[in-house]
């Protein structure tokens, strides 16, 4: 009998469907990475979700932000996504928290109970944490690295943080895990040289959005998705690479 998965069953096989529709992950983050990430997982058959993140829908969103539309704009990202969650498939089972995930409210989180992690979140404390926590818990976990100033989708890759190059968060979160003493860390990271914003226009952007932030970074509508899709597809491949 049809269902809205049997060509992604064609593609992976039941089993392959049952170990996703048994499967939990949790996304911390849902902006231009984290929300393609969410869509592929549930359009894919994902049988519980976790969804973290704090912030509202802004105009500056619309770009990019699956999530973001006119009618969206000041309502919170974990609302929104779960809305369209259950619009796409009722019977995922959603989570959420409407928090900013930090090393001080790390411990409301039980890693034990996700079948992966995925860090879609910006600031390096907070992924630092993630990793750490994942790691306790002996959880798979997969790290976005810097999407903004990029212009070329084609050029990111999986790769462990220890092989990275060019990418200035990747530098800074390989140098944060060694002194942990972590030992691997899988990323999706681009060697495209980041393009620097125009001073006087990113100075213009920054006193309208009225905000305590001294550097935003730009975007476009094809790079965070590419890299969202990217992750996805690689929480897909490993949580079924054991099920046929």
């Amino acid at each position: 009998m049809l269902n809205p998965f049997s060509r992604t069953e064609l593609l992976i096989g039941k089993a392959g469907l049952e170990k996703l529709q048994k499967s939990r992950v949790a996304v911390f983050g849902l902006g231009g990475v984290g929300g393609y990430v969410v869509e592929a997982l549930v359009r894919s058959g994902l049988g519980a979700i976790d969804i973290i993140d704090n912030d509202t829908v802004s105009i500056t969103n619309l770009n990019r932000q699956i999530y973001a539309l006119d009618c969206t704009i000041g309502k919170y990202k974990t609302d929104v996504a779960e809305e369209r969650i259950k619009s796409i498939n009722s019977n995922c089972k959603i989570k959420k928290y409407t928090t900013f995930f930090s090393p001080e409210n790390s411990s409301i989180f039980d890693f034990s109970k996700y079948d992966y992690v995925v860090d879609a979140i910006d600031t390096v404390s907070g992924k630092i944490e993630l990793v750490v926590k994942a790691n306790e818990s002996s959880v798979p976990i997969i790290s976005s690295m810097g999407a903004g100033n990029k212009l070329h989708p084609e050029m990111f890759e999986i790769e462990d943080i220890y092989k990275t190059s060019v990418c200035p968060l990747a530098k800074v979160m390989r140098q944060e895990l060694k002194k942990r003493r972590i030992k691997k860390l899988k990323v999706v990271y681009s060697k495209e040289p980041p393009i620097k914003p125009n001073e006087t226009d990113l100075k213009t952007v920054l006193e309208e959005e009225k905000t305590q932030k001294t550097f935003i970074p730009a975007s476009c509508s094809f790079v965070p998705p590419t890299v969202g899709l990217i992750i996805a597809g690689e929480v897909i491949r490993d949580i079924i690479k054991n099920s046929k």
